[in-house]
């Protein structure tokens, strides 16, 4: 899945409305009210996302879990920068459950 469809598919899930053409750099959103919103690169936003749908963490080795209602929906394994992990694992999981909302 492109970041495009992982960024859409999770704005669902968090009902947030973007902007028609809203990619700005890759990894960047633009929303309807013309803030940017970068899930993928800001730990700040990606850790708004968890909160909104709820999604549980555990971290494992060198393994994040992420669950949401206590179905695990990835797991994402980090090397040298697990904060990218994280975000990452945070927007693929909030992309299944917009992936669900279809």
């Amino acid at each position: 899945m492109t970041d495009k469809e992982l960024l859409t598919l999770a704005a669902k899930a968090a009902g947030i409305e973007l902007m028609k053409n809203f990619m700005v750099p890759n990894t960047v959103a633009r929303k309807k009210d013309g803030w940017l919103w970068a899930p993928l690169t800001d730990d700040g936003d990606a850790l708004r996302l968890a909160v909104k749908l709820r999604l549980n963490m555990e971290f494992f080795h060198d393994e994040l879990w992420v669950f949401y209602d206590e179905v695990d929906l990835f797991v994402e394994v980090y090397d040298d920068d697990p904060y990218a992990a994280t975000r990452r694992a945070i927007v693929r999981a909030a992309a299944e459950i917009g992936r669900g909302m279809e």
